[in-house]
Formats: structure tokens, C-alpha cells, sequence
């Protein structure tokens, strides 16, 4: 490796995160030895699922230039609707039904958030806060609050789906979730299509200039409408996900999930004026924040401190976010 590439490697982002990761999986290994025990291992892998898909969707959202913390309430809203229609008319068939229906739901709430942003030029933050506070309220004063624990069977038998699955020796058994290969097939796709299509250069260019992208033929509210539709179907996907792993339908479920998710997106370098990030950095810091919060468990550390640390994490990331910025700026006009 030549000294450009070998500088270009220390600048990434996502090289820190990942040795951030090994150091601090060898260090609360080392405090706790648990935390190398397959349980554990795969109990951290399995948190990422949801998390990840949600990431996932933000990424596309803040690189397009925009803000989303409606995402929770709209994952509710799509698997409690989901759950409690399949109930109603007995359903036995496969998991492909539950996953439309969830991921369609989602898709039009996203679809309403991009169609007030594109007609009234509305800040995305307060229609996000605004759109997600208001199907809360519907879901709650009109479909009902009451937690269904008696899932429809393909949501059961789709969360007893195992890549690995183990007895050991005391009687426990340890799995490796298959949902996990839903998280991986979303990240190729969604990297593929920001890297390698005309459809991902605009959503980088809108959040890098939204003016220029005009100029040069992008059409702004298309790829807008695009990529919130999208990040609300990814919501619905990982909420009927997260339903039925928890084998819970809760309506009051997911509240403050917005704050990791995001915290993790900008801490894989995903910069909150827009045009920049990437999937491999966003999966490392979902990663990041899933081990901290499992750390912080190993350690003995109570959960209300766990909300303490992911909000300096977060504000530390915007300000190393911001930081990097003003130094490539400075760098280029040098």
C-alpha cells in the first residue's frame, strides 16, 4: 500500500469507527469475559437489525439534506395496523402478506411527509415532529392502545427463523437470528443504488447543492417524494421486523428510538447539512451504538446513564461531524 492510499485510509471515517469498535470490544472483554460468550454475540447482532434498518433510512434522508424523526411512529402505526387487520381475519399464510402490508403503510406516511415538504416548503424537522406526534395520536385514540401478544402465526414462525441455532451442554440455547440477512440485503441494495446509479448521485447532490442539482437536470421533488416513500417503507419493514422478534404488538413501543438512530448515522459520518455518508459508515455505527448500549448493561451501568451516554455520543459526533467539514473546507481553499 503506497503512502496516498495509506493516508487516504487514515482519513476515513469509517476506519476509526472500526478500530473504535475493536478497542472497545477487547476493552469490556476484558472487564467482563460474558461479553465474548455466543449468547452474547449474537444477542448484539440481533439488536442490530432493527436498529440498522432504521439507520438505514435516516442515512438517505439527512445525505439528501433533510431530517427525519417521524420513523418510530410511523413503524408503529404500519405493524400495529398490520397485526390487528391479520387478527381480525385469521390469518394463517406465509410472512410475505404482514411484510407488504407494513412496508406499503409505511411507504405512504413517508409519501405525506415528502408531499408537505415539497408543497409548502416546510422545515423537514418540525413536519417530521408534526407528522409523527399526529399518527401517534390516531393510532392511540382511534385503533386502540391495548398490546397484542397473540401474534398471527407466520409473524411467530418468521421470528423462530435461525441461520444458527444451538443447545449447549447446561440446557441454553444459543441462535443467530435470520433476520439479520434482511439488514445485509437492504445495505447491498441500498449501497449499490447510491454508488452505482443515477438515482443515488441525485439524492448526494441534492443535499450537497440543492441549486446545482437543479441546473444540472435532477429533479428535486421527485427524489425528495423518493426517499422519504422509501424511508418510511424501510420503517415498516423493520417495525414488523422488531414486532415480531419481541413476539409484541405494543403501541407504545419505540418511543425515543429516533435518538440513537440518528446518533449512530451521524457517528458513521453522515454530515446533517447533507451530501455526505455512506452505508458501510452508518452499518459501523449502528454497530458502535448497539455495543456501547450492550456494554454499558455488562458493566453494570443503569439504563436511565445508558440515555446519557447515547446523547454525548450524539453530540459528540455532530461536533467531530462539523469539525471535519470546516477542515476540508479550510484544506481546499489552501
Amino acid at each position: 500500500m503506497n503512502t496516498l492510499s495509506k493516508n487516504r485510509l487514515f482519513q476515513r471515517n469509517e476506519f476509526w469507527l472500526l478500530c473504535l469498535l475493536i478497542v472497545l470490544s477487547l476493552t469490556v472483554g476484558a472487564v467482563n469475559g460474558a461479553f465474548w460468550s455466543a449468547n452474547n454475540l449474537f444477542s448484539l447482532f440481533k439488536s442490530t437489525i432493527v436498529t440498522g434498518i432504521f439507520a438505514l433510512g435516516v442515512f438517505l434522508v439527512i445525505v439528501s439534506g433533510g431530517i427525519d424523526i417521524s420513523f418510530p411512529a410511523f413503524a408503529v402505526f404500519s405493524f400495529y395496523i398490520t397485526v390487528k387487520f391479520l387478527l381480525s381475519i385469521k390469518y394463517t399464510g406465509t410472512i410475505l402478506l404482514p411484510f407488504l402490508m407494513s412496508m406499503t403503510f409505511g411507504a405512504c406516511l413517508g409519501l405525506v411527509n415528502a408531499l408537505l415538504l415539497s408543497s409548502f416548503q416546510l422545515a423537514p424537522l418540525i413536519v417530521t415532529l408534526g407528522t409523527g406526534s399526529a399518527v401517534t395520536g390516531f393510532l392511540r385514540a382511534f385503533v386502540g392502545t391495548a398490546t397484542l401478544s397473540n401474534l398471527p402465526q407466520p409473524l411467530i414462525d418468521f421470528s423462530r427463523w435461525n441461520i444458527y441455532k444451538k443447545t449447549l451442554a447446561d440446557g441454553s440455547i444459543v441462535s443467530f437470528s435470520g433476520a439479520f440477512l434482511i439488514l445485509l440485503v437492504l445495505a447491498i441494495l441500498i449501497h449499490v443504488m447510491m454508488k452505482r446509479t443515477t438515482l443515488g448521485r441525485g439524492i448526494y447532490a441534492i443535499g450537497g447543492d440543492e441549486v446545482a442539482a437543479k441546473r444540472v437536470g435532477f429533479n428535486v421533488k421527485r427524489l425528495r417524494l423518493f426517499v422519504y416513500s422509501f424511508t418510511g417503507a424501510l420503517a415498516g419493514i423493520a417495525g414488523i421486523i422488531h414486532c415480531s422478534l419481541i413476539r409484541l404488538a405494543n403501541p407504545r413501543d419505540l418511543e425515543g428510538a429516533e435518538m440513537e438512530v440518528i446518533a449512530a448515522v451521524v457517528l458513521g459520518g453522515a454530515s446533517l447539512t447533507g451530501g455526505k455518508g455512506s452505508v458501510a459508515g452508518t452499518l459501523l455505527g449502528v454497530a458502535l451504538i448497539v455495543l456501547i448500549k450492550g456494554s454499558l448493561i455488562l458493566v453494570g451501568v443503569p439504563s436511565d446513564w445508558q440515555k446519557v451516554v447515547i446523547g454525548l455520543v450524539l453530540i459528540t459526533a455532530t461536533g467531530l461531524t462539523a469539525w471535519r467539514s470546516r477542515r476540508s473546507d479550510e484544506g481546499g481553499r489552501a
